[in-house]
């Protein structure tokens, strides 16, 4: 008599592979790098990365500029301004953001990590592809903002849904959209 062996595989959800992805190709983009430059390279790499760490920062007025990779990692920028500021792949890692000024901002593929975006204003920004995990958004402004492929935690999708509308004037796309709001 033979014996049929049936394996049972785990067949992740959508949402999980999603994040296994992003994950992965953003190891895959911080590796990759490391190893193909010069030695010469490694002690000039971290120059060209702005780094504002455990500070209050005294001036907050950031908006306009080109912010795009800068680091942000236990920041109090409460009331920051950062309107229209470009910050593609900048990152807020432990930031404190309240009532801080996010309109018209370009955050794709951005990260912030355990940051405090409550109250924060959040309107026309740009979203896309950012890594938004364990962070909050109580009471942040989210009309006309495109959070296309970023990928935030189900609770905050929650919150934010609440209040979403709008449609971002940079990208044509509706905030409720990017967001997967129901």
């Amino acid at each position: 008599m033979s014996r049929l062996l049936v394996l049972h595989c785990f067949v992740p959800s959508r949402f999980v592979l999603k994040l296994f992805f992003r994950i992965l190709s953003l190891a895959f983009c911080i590796v990759l790098p490391l190893l193909t430059m010069p030695d010469a390279a490694y002690a000039a790499s971290s120059a060209a990365i702005r780094a504002f760490d455990d500070v209050t920062v005294a001036q907050k007025n950031f908006a306009g500029q080109n912010l795009q990779q800068a680091e942000f990692n236990d920041a109090r920028l409460e009331g920051a301004d950062f309107s229209h500021a470009d910050l593609r792949g900048a990152v807020f890692n432990a930031a404190i953001l309240k009532q801080a000024n996010l309109e018209g901002v370009n955050m794709s593929d951005g990260l912030a990590y355990l940051s405090n975006f409550g109250g924060a204003n959040l309107s026309d920004g740009v979203f896309q592809g950012a890594l938004l995990l364990k962070s909050t958004f109580r009471d942040a402004v989210v009309t006309g903002a495109d959070f296309s492929d970023a990928v935030l935690d189900k609770e905050q999708v929650i919150e934010l849904c609440k209040s979403a509308s709008g449609v971002n004037s940079m990208t044509g796309v509706e905030t409720r959209e990017s967001l997967g709001c129901p």
